[in-house]
């Protein structure tokens, strides 16, 4: 599998030609992993669950571990520039440079 394609600033990801907030790399690598096998437990859970009530309590966990690895909620960096999480690479400030790496391609 081919390593996603990541915005030359480390902020987001590109997938299918989406951009998607990535973690926060100021995050401790020990506090980044718990993070990431709590996000995939509770992935899991959610997969597993039972009923609506585990679900939404999964759902819940999921969203937990975004927010702290700072894929949801404020943005982790803090020039003033906007989250551009679920727009279209090729309409936002990145769409130059996503042209050239499509092309690449």
């Amino acid at each position: 599998m081919a390593e996603p394609l990541v915005t030359p600033d480390g902020r987001y990801l590109v997938v299918r030609g989406r951009l998607w907030r990535r973690s926060n790399p100021d995050l401790p690598e020990d506090r980044r992993q718990e993070l990431v096998d709590e996000l995939m437990a509770a992935r899991r859970a959610k997969r597993d669950a039972a009923d609506d009530a585990g679900r939404e309590a999964a759902r819940a966990r999921v969203d937990a571990a975004k927010h702290e690895l700072g894929e949801r909620g404020p943005v982790w960096w803090d020039d003033g520039s906007p989250d551009l999480t679920r727009h279209l690479a090729r309409t936002t400030e990145y769409a130059d440079w996503f042209a050239r790496r499509a092309g690449d391609e």
